[in-house]
């Protein structure tokens, strides 16, 4: 008879947030699959598991090979227990390559819920809970990073994203410049000490970072859904910026000023101050008639 695949919630900081399921769960199994290795065997010890299964890594570099020799054991009949180093399986972690190939194989799966950083974060924001998407980690490239947002402008839902300490004030700045200035959240180190939540609007957060003190620690950000019914008097606010453009201020920064107060996104601004440009649209006609007859 085969094994069961366990999969199995692990402390996202806080080693006494581990249930009484999950603890005799890993002690019973056979073989435990761990995203580090030394970092489940302090879990265990910490558990008081001194007896304790097999560990093996399965990490992002060894997922597509170590998943068949996991299966094969499962066919055996080992049970596995699945962990990562905190949190859920699978969810921006591990574990989706090992579920897919167990439900091929016709192997029972079972989960034992944990710790989510996820939803600690959500709770955590103050922003609406009923409704939520999560993004797990944007692209790393700017550009990327930008068409996504822009992808995500409309999604009136709450947004929950995670970051890593390093690209949090650029992934601001982005959010800022594509969604508005929304309400967001900032979280870092969930459960740990040094515990964390930065709540206001995108710029007060980004004012509030101190450059001489970088953020540490696993991060979560949680944005605000797109509000009201869509409809932005963009007229409007291009209007404003062009007045400040005529006062002397350049058009990105006139489009920032305009959009940091109106909650918009500065890069919709700064397009229509582009289209609305006389000496833009001439440049554009010329090109356009020089290529025809």
């Amino acid at each position: 008879m085969a094994g069961t695949l366990w999969l199995v919630g692990t402390p996202i900081g806080n080693l006494g947030d581990l249930g009484d399921r999950a603890r005799e769960t890993l002690a019973r199994v056979d073989v435990i699959a761990a995203e580090d290795t030394r970092r489940t065997g302090r879990l265990l010890r910490s558990a008081g598991i001194t007896d304790r299964p097999a560990l093996v890594s399965y990490f992002e570099g060894n997922e597509r090979e170590r998943t068949p020799e996991l299966v094969e054991r499962l066919r055996e009949g080992a049970d596995v227990a699945l962990v990562t180093d905190g949190g859920m399986p699978g969810v921006s972690d591990p574990g989706y390559r090992l579920v897919r190939a167990c439900v091929e194989a016709g192997i029972d799966i079972r989960v034992v819920p944990g710790p989510s950083a996820v939803l600690a974060a959500l709770v955590l924001s103050g922003l609406p809970t009923d409704r939520f998407a999560f993004e797990g980690f944007l692209p790393r490239r700017r550009g990327d990073r930008q068409r996504r947002l822009e992808a995500l402008r409309p999604e009136d839902r709450t947004l929950v994203l995670f970051e890593s300490p390093r690209r949090v004030e650029a992934l601001l700045r982005d959010v800022g410049e594509t969604l508005g200035d929304r309400r967001i959240a900032v979280a870092r180190e969930l459960t740990k000490l040094h515990e964390e939540v930065r709540r206001g609007r995108v710029s007060e957060v980004l004012a509030a970072l101190d450059p001489d003190a970088p953020l540490k620690g696993e991060v979560v950000v949680v944005i605000e859904g797109a509000t009201g019914p869509g409809v932005v008097d963009l007229e409007g606010c291009v209007a404003e910026a062009r007045d400040l453009v005529a006062s002397g201020m350049r058009k990105r920064e006139a489009a920032h000023a305009v959009a940091e107060h109106r909650g918009v996104a500065a890069n919709e601004v700064y397009r229509g101050l582009l289209d609305a440009d006389p000496a833009r649209s001439a440049r554009a006609g010329r090109n356009a008639g020089g290529t025809s007859l």
